[in-house]
């Protein structure tokens, strides 16, 4: 049995207090250590090696946004879940821009959680086809919408036609099931068009692609 090491951080001892109990009931899962504050991330990751780092996004000395975004910056590093009472506000916004592998909110039921920290650990961003769109709706009106769409387009030249056409179906929610069906082409391929797109645009996961085309205005139509 795979057993998958977490860090927990939050500033609130209570909340990893329950963190801990309703993770430390699962056999797979390991809890190798706690942080108070963002600022203890970067020693703490370099001494345990966590798969999955649950990090709370309002800390007091570092924020746990720039906790993720200077722990994503570095090679090998583990994924991060973010812990937020909020379904999409600015702040999850840049975590997933950041690479954080999706979110869960603070009241979310114990066996969900559980659930969310397995699928990260192997490879599976924790948002579903419904929550990435309501996340993706919000960014038109979170930041500057031309300077962003110049830079996505620019990003996104990189990109053949069939990557393109699988990152829009990325954007769109779609599992790979349903984008091999659309664009007549086996699951396999899908995924290797996928990790392609992630490799050429220096990318974590499925995210981060939706957020790209969606800035480029190509779940729009915007070409």
């Amino acid at each position: 049995m795979t057993v998958t090491k977490v860090l927990l951080v939050d500033d609130d001892p209570l909340v990893r207090a329950g963190l801990s109990l309703m993770l430390g009931g699962a056999e797979d899962i390991e809890i190798v250590g706690e942080a108070g504050d963002g600022s203890e991330v970067a020693d703490l990751v370099d001494r345990l090696a966590p798969d999955v780092v649950l990090m709370d996004l309002r800390m007091p000395v570092m924020d746990g946004l720039t906790a993720t975004e200077l722990l994503r910056a570095r090679d090998h590093a583990p994924e991060v879940i973010v812990l937020t009472t909020f379904h999409a506000d600015e702040q999850v916004l840049r975590a997933l821009r950041a690479g954080a592998a999706g979110f869960v909110l603070k009241d979310t039921r114990p066996a969900e959680i559980v659930d969310a920290v397995r699928r990260v650990a192997t490879g599976v961003p924790v948002l579903s086809p419904t929550v990435t769109r309501q996340l993706i709706g919000r960014v038109a009106g979170v930041d500057p919408r031309q300077d962003r769409l110049r830079r996505a387009r620019a990003r996104l030249t990189a990109l053949g036609e069939r990557e393109r056409e699988v990152a829009v179906a990325v954007g769109h929610g779609r599992s790979n099931a349903d984008i091999a069906a659309q664009l007549y082409m086996s699951v396999a391929t899908v995924k290797t068009h996928v990790s392609r797109i992630l490799a050429k645009l220096d990318l974590n996961n499925r995210v981060q692609i939706a957020l790209l085309a969606h800035d480029a205005g190509w779940l729009d139509g915007e070409e």
